[in-house]
């Protein structure tokens, strides 16, 4: 938390958003491993399928507010480039 005289270098939907995603990929890293000796459930492969399609949303829309969270062509660039712009994970 933050107190009255610091401030966070970004808004808050940053930290949520970021939040967000880090929780999605916590739970579809938890499925995969469950899926690799359980490749039969059906359940759990549905849901791996729609948290993979929501992490994936959320992900385009974070980085069309805050810039790219990968490179090396998983991210698209708006002008000018925004690799060297973001911040590095230990800066938020």
């Amino acid at each position: 938390m933050t107190t009255e005289n610091q401030q966070l270098p970004y808004d808050e939907q940053y930290y949520e958003l970021l939040e967000k995603l880090q929780a999605l990929d916590f739970v579809l890293v938890e499925l995969n491993l469950y899926l690799d000796t359980h490749p039969d459930d059906l359940q759990a492969i549905e849901q791996f399928n729609q948290l993979t399609q929501e992490r994936t949303q959320l992900a385009n829309h974070f980085q069309h507010l805050y810039g790219p969270l990968q490179n090396f062509g998983r991210a698209y660039s708006k002008y000018p480039w925004q690799w060297s712009q973001s911040p590095w994970p230990w800066q938020v």
